[in-house]
């Protein structure tokens, strides 16, 4: 029989570009943290850009980790890429944008003409 010490667990690390995604399937004896995943894999002498302690977030099945979180069987560790735009920012814009197109689109002149248009017709 096994010891509990002798488990492998089989995991994936995942790290998508614009242009590529990449996932690679790896065994890792059990107790493997996230950072010892990701050296495992091999995906940091492929891709020297991915920073562990700087620019890049890591996670598992899309929720953000520390990369000293030990690992389950099925695992997905996940490399993130930094953000190019800040999402509030982004989401603000759009509202902004959003509430300009329900005011009608016309200036208030035109719309103030309409109405007393109707107001003598009716």
């Amino acid at each position: 029989m096994a010891n509990a010490e002798d488990k492998t667990l089989h995991i994936e690390v995942a790290y998508a570009l614009p242009q590529e995604q990449i996932l690679l399937p790896l065994e890792v004896a059990e107790g493997t943290t996230v950072k010892q995943a990701i050296e495992q894999s091999g995906i940091l002498d492929e891709y020297p850009e991915i920073e562990l302690n700087g620019t890049n977030k890591v996670g598992i099945f899309g929720k953000i980790s520390k990369l000293d979180t030990a690992l389950r069987d099925r695992d997905r560790v996940e490399i993130y890429r930094p953000l190019i735009a800040d999402p509030k920012q982004v989401r603000k814009q759009r509202a902004a944008e959003g509430k300009r197109m329900r005011k009608g689109g016309g200036d208030a002149e035109s719309a103030q003409e309409d109405s007393a248009a109707s107001d003598e017709a009716g």
